[in-house]
């Protein structure tokens, strides 16, 4: 699932974004959710900060109460995965977003081919994140494609005989045998659990008498036996 985050401060160019984004999306039949806002204000400031999976920002330079280069910044220092394209309508401001190294996509004249060349920019963010390490997978006709990074740990539910993948953003309860999901892995995964694998990176403490894992968001797991206790501490 894409995340989709526009900020533009006239309705008219925001009505024409979103329109140009839905076309392409609809087209190349991905999922996505929209974020829309109208000025870098406080609710658009949470989203920067909210673990969701495959973030596009769409940024306008100028509103009325912040720049999108300032933004990009802010952006930047929580999350250097995600796509930032900048859209404005003025051309002579590229040069500023060029002496800034904001590892943007691609600089946008909203009144120049909109839709042409927002259509490429998206075409390029796809293969992006195409790229980044994702596991995927389909169960009961879902596709499922999931950021590696954003997984705490995979257990099994022995009572619905179901595979969990916690992640920061959801808790995926998939058909699928443990052992298959496992295999989708890399080497950041360790057993803890005859039912139970962590992504060591997301490893913050161990409770060594309650045997709690503790992941850098908060989240913990139960899941620690004697077998595994060397590996995991």
């Amino acid at each position: 699932m894409l995340n989709v985050i526009i900020c533009e401060d006239n309705e008219k160019d925001r009505n024409n974004i979103i329109t140009v984004v839905k076309g392409f999306m609809d087209k190349n039949q991905v999922k996505y959710d929209f974020h829309i806002y109208n000025d870098y204000n406080k609710d658009f400031m949470k989203i920067i900060s909210i673990k969701i999976p495959f973030k596009i920002y769409l940024l306008d330079i100028e509103t009325p109460s912040g720049s999108g280069i300032d933004i990009a910044r802010e952006i930047r220092k929580k999350d250097v995965d995600s796509v930032i394209i900048f859209l404005t309508g003025h051309e002579e401001l590229g040069n500023i977003v060029l002496k800034n190294d904001l590892m943007f996509l691609s600089f946008i004249n909203k009144f120049d081919d909109l839709r042409g060349r927002l259509n490429k920019s998206l075409t390029k963010a796809l293969d992006l994140l195409h790229q980044k390490r994702v596991i995927k997978f389909t169960d009961r006709n879902i596709c499922y494609t999931i950021n590696i990074n954003d997984i705490l740990y995979v257990t099994k539910e022995s009572f619905e005989r179901k595979t969990i993948i916690k992640t920061d953003y959801n808790e995926f309860r998939v058909s699928k045998p443990l052992s298959e999901i496992i295999k989708m892995l890399d080497e950041r995964f360790i057993q803890t659990h005859r039912a139970c694998y962590i992504n060591s990176e997301r490893k913050v403490k161990v409770d060594k008498v309650s045997r709690i894992i503790m992941f850098d968001n908060g989240d913990t797991v139960d899941l620690l036996s004697d077998k595994y206790r060397k590996v995991v501490y």
